[in-house]
């Protein structure tokens, strides 16, 4: 639960005036509330106020304009931003369902050189891939390819393509040899 007392050192923590220290268990940490204007993962949605360490928030989330620290101007602003946001939101989302659908039919061909055992000299990355949905039209965003590792085998993959928020894409990369 929180204690009522707040953050004094200014020097540490600009935002101190929000920073607030609980207890949790046997630890005490700092803790600040923040509202979030953009989505980030694990932690919430546009517009949602949360607790958040006081180094995630001043040193993270503040500096890269994902969020505000909590005021009531602060909580005005975020809400005139919400309705042009959804408006955007929405459009983004139609957008993305549409290069979703055209995605869909598209199968990545790669053809790289192979060692003695089918073994692939280096491997497929996200840049790659990236590379050519370019070439066929595509601009697509390499941070967008879900690909937990590269790619290092022959054969036909399946990644995940994250074009949204709420709207995903199975795209087959096939890789071939390279024939000399």
């Amino acid at each position: 639960e929180a204690s009522g007392c707040y953050h004094a050192c200014a020097a540490a923590c600009a935002y101190s005036l929000y920073c607030r220290l609980e207890a949790r268990g046997n630890k005490r940490e700092i803790l600040m509330e923040v509202i979030l204007r953009e989505y980030v993962d694990n932690l919430g949605q546009r517009g949602d106020i949360v607790k958040v360490s006081d180094g995630y928030g001043r040193n993270y989330l503040l500096p890269r304009k994902l969020a505000l620290p909590v005021t009531e101007g602060n909580k005005r602003h975020v809400e005139r931003e919400r309705h042009i946001v959804e408006a955007r939101e929405a459009e983004e989302k139609s957008q993305a369902e549409a290069i979703a659908s055209k995605l869909a039919v598209v199968e990545v061909v790669l053809v790289r050189r192979v060692g003695d055992t089918e073994q692939l000299y280096g491997s497929v990355t996200a840049t790659d891939i990236a590379d050519v949905l370019k070439d066929k039209g595509f601009e697509i965003d390499k941070r967008k390819l879900v690909l937990p590792e590269p790619l290092k085998t022959l054969g036909e993959h399946t990644i995940r393509l994250r074009l949204h928020q709420e709207v995903d894409v199975s795209l087959k990369v096939q890789i071939n040899k390279e024939e000399i």
